[in-house]
């Protein structure tokens, strides 16, 4: 199992801290880990699968942002500054997660410097990211949102082919635009530079990804 993140960047000791903390919690593949708008009443860290962040426009349209893995965390941001949920988290496949309470989250954030410092370094991690985008892909929120889609193809349509996996893409480009809140040709634009960097390759209804942890980072 690849483990990203927030997880890895603590040391044994201090998972030792957190997991006593928390309910280890199995979410179904289209469970809600959480929803917009609710209160943030806990943070999960992602022991295995994926789950993507999700959130709806003023029409109504539901806009797929971004996916989180293995050791990822979400919910941390509703338990730091105690607004609401900014976006809905629904599981990709199965997924394992600790569930923390925010509360007890944030206060141990205080008490100890290192987790904090960690938590610290992946949203850091998360803006550079979003940074890099905009220089590489010409639009961070459209290349994460692209990148984002792609990684959900990947989980449920996907299939491993030695060091590559293939994908059946169950849709057009106007329609995958669609989901992503996007236009086609930002699609277009964005899929180009994918390829252009060896990322992927497509074909007709189909999609090879090559280099799975950069689209990945991507798509945080």
């Amino acid at each position: 199992m690849e483990v990203h993140g927030f997880w890895t960047a603590l040391g044994p000791s201090d998972r030792a801290k957190i997991t006593p903390l928390g309910t280890q919690r199995l979410y179904r593949r289209g469970e809600i880990l959480c929803r917009e708008g609710d209160p943030g009443g806990i943070v999960l860290v992602l022991i295995r699968g994926h789950a993507r962040i999700i959130t709806v426009t003023p029409d109504g349209r539901e806009v797929l942002i971004a996916v989180r893995g293995s050791g990822d965390v979400v919910g941390e941001l509703a338990a730091i500054d105690g607004g609401p949920r900014s976006a809905t988290v629904e599981a990709l496949d199965d997924v394992e997660a600790l569930e923390v309470a925010g509360s007890r989250f944030a206060a141990l954030c205080r008490r100890e410097p290192e987790i904090s410092w960690a938590l610290l370094v992946v949203l850091s991690e998360r803006l550079r990211d979003v940074g890099k985008q905009w220089l590489d892909l010409g639009g961070g929120a459209i290349a994460r949102r692209v990148a984002a889609q792609l990684m959900q193809l990947a989980v449920q349509h996907g299939a491993q082919q030695g060091t590559d996996i293939e994908v059946v893409v169950p849709g057009t480009q106007a329609e995958l635009a669609m989901t992503a809140a996007i236009s086609r040709e930002s699609w277009a634009r964005v899929t180009r530079e994918l390829r252009e960097r060896g990322i992927i390759s497509t074909g007709r209804r189909r999609l090879t990804i090559h280099r799975m942890d950069e689209l990945r980072r991507l798509a945080r």
